[in-house]
């Protein structure tokens, strides 16, 4: 019997290990089955073969996958086979199972009208970690023959190599799976990051809503990103990335809109072009999207706008998953940070702003009053003097007392307009304009000022700078020194500007009472000193401390700024 069973194995051994080598080599579970049923069905010499999956609750069928009927046969008999009758017992006992004829057994439930006639039966379970996955199902072996213990003993060992093979497969979908989902939370990672970037390195609104548009859009694989910002009781189109849809600053009433009930909700909405929110939604943004991603944009506990996603441009046939939903409600969440962090160092600008041209203000009106307008008072009253005195003796000395005031007059007018914008750097340079303020500054007070140039560039500070570099270095001198000689009490500045590296050093140091940085109010300058050098792309840095004096050092790129003028420049 068992030589027998040998012979009946030996034509189908080379076969056998051929197919064993296409299984395991084949990744793609969906080929993998494929082979299984040819295989089995060649093997035994079936006229039918068909594979059941089981479902989670390995009670009936999931999937049926069949060989030997064609599809107008297939299409005639309704529902496929769920594991029922013979199916059903041997997924209830899970251990291969021959019959000689399925119309005897007395579990079969018969054929539907149509199905084909079906005599022999041989089954055999597949099972995966020890648990059964399916069943591997044959009938009407060739000739009218019963299948016999060589067929059984061949589709057990089939059903063992497709388990292994079947196994392999799923593992090599999970990874795949993992792998995607990993580079997403990578691109996502990534694009947050790029966002958070954006909050330290770029301070304009209109900068930080493009870049959240692209590099959302480019997440998101949408064909169009759209950034609404809450105004009142409207939306309005702040950014757009990717194709055609309305233009910036297009304004959507909320009034009776499904995005007010967005962000009443904060929660986020994938809808598809079949659902009248749908409708509702594109209709007033001029766009025909199959499907949309909506997420509302959070910051501060409330909701201030949404970042909706039109038609994914990849694979899913332009939905959205929930795995886009997920990377979407991270990235607006980045998103919000950055482009309100930027609207409010744009606010705090403006204000620090207005509160220095106010400052400015004030200190010209009490430059005016206290020195201009009492010059000229006096200057009024030495001349109504004189018209009442008699003799020329008299109207020669008021007049010598006239010009002395208006002497003085003048000289404040001057100094005052030298303050506002030293003529000497516009028409010489920062050297000259600084050897002037030293100048000044030395006849006003008794500081003992010394200033020096050193450059290790040829002549670069001979030569003309760029204006913003010039104006920027005067105005952080100036600072500076009016510090050490308003609030510090110095008797000595030390004030040196040096080129080398591409990059112009200043360093203002005085011996006055010194101060701590962390607790000096607007009166210092301090934010105006900073602010300056960082528009240039540079930096101050402040070493300060109450009986110690203070140091003032900038460091202002030579390059960046030169760029910058040639950039302002080509734009006018």
């Amino acid at each position: 019997m068992a030589a027998g069973r040998e012979e009946r194995r030996g034509p189908h051994s080379e076969r056998l290990l051929e197919v064993a080598r296409e299984l395991v080599s084949e990744l793609d579970l969906e080929a993998v089955l494929a082979r299984v049923l040819d295989a089995a069905r060649e093997l035994t010499d079936s006229k039918y073969a068909a594979l059941g999956i089981l479902d989670e609750r390995k009670a009936e069928l999931e999937r049926f996958l069949y060989r030997g009927i064609d599809e107008e046969t297939r299409r005639s008999l309704g529902s496929l086979p769920r594991g029922h009758g013979i199916l059903g017992e041997l997924i209830r006992r899970p251990q291969p199972v021959r019959i000689a004829s399925i119309g005897d057994h007395p579990h079969s439930y018969g054929f539907p009208p149509g199905h084909p006639p079906m005599t022999t039966f041989l089954g055999a379970p597949i099972v995966i970690g020890g648990e059964a996955w399916g069943n591997l199902y044959l009938t009407d072996k060739a000739g009218g023959r019963e299948f016999d213990q060589a067929d059984e003993d061949l589709v057990v060992l089939l059903a063992q190599w497709a388990s292994v093979a079947i196994d392999n497969a799923r593992l090599h979908q999970e990874l795949l799976r993992r792998r995607v989902e990993l580079e997403r939370a990578v691109r996502g990672l990534e694009a947050n990051v790029t966002i958070a970037r954006a909050v330290a390195g770029e301070t304009e609104p209109e900068r930080v809503l493009e870049l959240v548009a692209k590099r959302g859009r480019a997440l998101l694989e949408a064909r169009t990103l759209m950034v609404l910002l809450l105004e009142g009781d409207e939306l309005v189109v702040s950014a757009i990335a990717g194709e055609a849809g309305p233009g910036l600053g297009v304004r959507l009433p909320l009034e009776d809109s499904p995005l007010a009930e967005l962000l009443r909700s904060e929660r986020s909405e994938r809808i598809s072009d079949t659902s009248s929110r749908a409708r509702a939604v594109v209709e007033s943004l001029s766009i025909h999207p199959s499907a949309a991603l909506l997420v509302p944009i959070v910051y501060r506990a409330r909701a201030r706008g949404v970042l909706a996603a039109f038609d994914r441009s990849g694979e899913k046939g332009g939905k959205f998953s929930s795995d886009d939903e997920l990377v979407a409600t991270s990235f607006a969440a980045a998103a919000a940070t950055a482009i309100f962090t930027a609207r409010t160092v744009e606010s705090e600008k403006l204000q620090r702003s207005l509160e220095a041209t106010e400052h400015e203000r004030r200190r010209w009106a009490r430059e005016l009053h206290d020195e201009t307008l009492q010059e000229l008072g006096g200057l009024s009253v030495t001349l109504e003097t004189a018209s009442a005195q008699p003799g020329e003796e008299a109207l020669r000395g008021a007049i010598g007392r006239a010009l002395e005031h208006t002497r003085r007059g003048i000289e404040g007018v001057r100094a005052l307009i030298n303050e506002l914008r030293p003529p000497a750097l516009d028409e010489l340079g920062l050297q000259a304009a600084l050897e002037v303020l030293v100048e000044r500054a030395k006849a006003a007070t008794d500081l003992d000022l010394d200033c020096t140039f050193e450059t290790t560039a040829a002549g670069s500070l001979d030569a003309r700078l760029p204006p913003e570099l010039e104006i920027a270095v005067y105005r952080l001198v100036q600072e500076a020194v009016n510090n050490a000689i308003k609030h510090a009490g110095a008797s000595r500045v030390e004030i040196s500007v040096a080129d080398g590296d591409g990059v112009l050093r200043t360093r203002v140091s005085d011996d006055g009472a010194g101060f701590d940085p962390a607790q000096a109010d607007g009166g210092f300058g301090l934010t105006g000193m900073r602010e300056r050098a960082a528009l240039l792309g540079g930096r101050v840095v402040i070493d300060s401390a109450p009986g110690r004096g203070t140091v003032v050092e900038a460091e202002l790129p030579l390059a960046s700024a030169l760029d910058q003028v040639v950039v302002e420049r080509e734009a006018d």
